[in-house]
């Protein structure tokens, strides 16, 4: 089956290393736990559902972030989409450092589905994400335009 064989091939790019993999109705969940200072917590589960038919797979970030403050509350966010970020930490005492890349899990994933040549489609929140952009572009031009044009000497 074409699900398992990359379910199998991300398993194996990821053994060994801090990810945790885990089968879901639609795909899988690769997890891992950022490291970060201080009182956060975050776990950053890369999402992929799988269209077996097509052969396409579609990628969502969900980033869970627990901050406990001075009296011990915890505050929970949770973003979902395409996050690109990059951390660096260090333990209590200063004697490890620790680095964190999310396009790291993003190339472990579409590395081992490019190989069983598997292909990327974009979720349809980032479709529409990238329609609303050009739209306030091209208003922003058309404002733009319209100024120039209104106080040209």
């Amino acid at each position: 089956m074409l699900t398992e064989a990359l379910y199998t091939r991300v398993a194996a790019a990821a053994e060994g290393t801090s990810y945790r993999l885990r089968r879901t109705e639609q795909g899988f969940d690769l997890s891992v736990d950022v490291p970060r200072a201080g009182r956060v917590t975050q776990l950053h589960t890369y999402r992929v559902a799988l269209h077996p038919h097509e052969k396409t797979f579609t990628m969502t970030d969900v980033v869970r972030t627990v901050k406990r403050g001075p009296s011990g509350t915890p505050s929970v966010t949770v973003e979902t989409g395409r996050a690109r970020y990059r951390t660096w930490s260090r333990s209590p005492d200063g004697s490890e450092r620790h680095s964190f890349s999310s396009a790291d899990g993003h190339r472990l994933i579409r590395g081992a589905a490019e190989e069983l040549g598997w292909r990327e489609i974009k979720p349809g929140s980032q479709k529409v994400a990238l329609v609303a952009g050009a739209l306030g572009g091209l208003v922003a031009v058309g404002v733009l335009i319209g100024l120039a044009v209104a106080f040209w000497p």
